[in-house]
């Protein structure tokens, strides 16, 4: 039979808390207030905005500094992928446009 250790489950149990308490404290406060239209489209961007980040970081910053190809070909791939996501909207669209872009400049390069 299996034991568990109570400092394992201690921490497991504190690892839980601080993954969900940041997520759910926000709305649960937030949703007793009826947020002003201005703070609403504000919020809106934030999901777009991190997104964005992320991605610049990975598509511009190599290890020495700014990547530009032909050494860093993930920019090149990364610009059929958003051709894709700004027509057609579609996730598994846009992912594999992607993953079709970085493929042939592996091949060609």
């Amino acid at each position: 039979m299996m034991t568990v250790r109570p400092a394992m489950l201690a921490l497991f149990v504190g690892m839980a808390l601080v993954t969900y308490l940041p997520r759910m404290l926000p709305l649960v406060v937030l949703s007793r207030f009826r947020l002003p239209p201005l703070v609403l489209k504000w919020l809106s961007f934030v999901p777009v905005s991190v997104l964005a980040a992320l991605l610049a970081k990975e598509l511009l910053i190599g290890k020495e500094g700014l990547a530009l190809p032909p050494a860093h070909p993930q920019l090149l791939a990364a610009i059929p992928a958003f051709a894709v996501a700004a027509f057609t909207r579609s996730l598994m669209g846009t992912v594999l446009a992607g993953i079709a872009a970085m493929a042939l400049l592996r091949l060609v390069l």
